[in-house]
């Protein structure tokens, strides 16, 4: 599958939880590209901080506030991008949590109400809440990209493999929240097959963040790769799938 940039100094990008870990990353290899980006963040302070270092390397960005747990923000994000730019060419739906133990875990039987609420919350309502807001300012991109961060650990097939390489991972609301997210992508693409937009879910890697963890084998200056490939993808490109990096996954 080949990925060909064009244009790309006229496009801006949008992505949830930027300030730090993958996203930032994400913004980096964006901007890098020239593209305009603008970091959706809960800690204003923190984005400026961020915006800093985008801007110490040449990258046009700004800081927007952005909360997955406040509806009220959606209008926010909306109407910012949409007085500032008119449309939005690329959202990446990075922000995310993890509120469970993940590893060495199960807890299926014994995972509270709460923390399946908070976890769907922000991992998957809220996505498709921001989505279907900005949906309108993507349609007027030339060629919207719909990138979803998700997991490996999503994958139902991956899972009930015979002595599957991700068996010691079974932190339930995690891992169910990324599968509907997936859920949510593959709809999405269905329905907006003939147009110029395409969604793709994303698994980045096992990476050193806070929700990785000191233990994962990827470091974060490597985790952009896969976002940055879904968010680039030219009209070639696929629409519906799951990566890591350019390879496909299985459900």
């Amino acid at each position: 599958m080949e990925n060909k940039l064009n244009s790309t100094n006229d496009k801006v990008a949008f992505i949830t939880g930027a300030n730090r870990g993958i996203g930032f990353e994400t913004a980096k290899g964006l901007g890098a590209l020239g593209m305009s980006i603008v970091l959706g963040v809960r800690d204003i302070a923190k984005g400026q901080d961020a915006i800093k270092q985008l801007k110490a390397l040449g990258i046009k960005a700004e800081a927007i506030y952005y909360d997955a747990t406040e509806a009220k923000t959606l209008d926010t994000c909306y109407d910012y991008i949409a007085s500032q730019y008119g449309k939005l060419d690329i959202l990446v739906n990075n922000a995310g949590i993890l509120r469970e133990t993940l590893v060495g875990d199960n807890d299926s039987s014994t995972v509270s109400q709460e923390v399946l609420q908070e976890t769907f919350q922000t991992n998957l309502f809220a996505v498709v809440a921001l989505t279907q807001k900005l949906l309108p300012l993507i349609k007027k991109s030339a060629a919207g990209r719909i990138v979803n961060l998700s997991s490996i650990l999503a994958s139902q097939t991956i899972h009930s493999m015979p002595n599957s390489p991700i068996d010691f991972a079974k932190g339930f609301a995690y891992n169910a929240s990324k599968t509907a997210l997936n859920v949510y992508t593959i709809h999405l693409a269905h329905e907006l097959k003939d147009t110029a937009i395409k969604v793709n879910s994303a698994h980045p890697g096992w990476v050193k963040t806070e929700l990785g963890g000191s233990n994962a084998p990827m470091e974060v200056a490597d985790s952009y790769k896969t976002s940055v490939y879904l968010a680039t993808l030219d009209e070639k490109g696929p629409s519906g799938g799951f990566f890591h990096e350019t390879e496909p996954l299985p459900w």
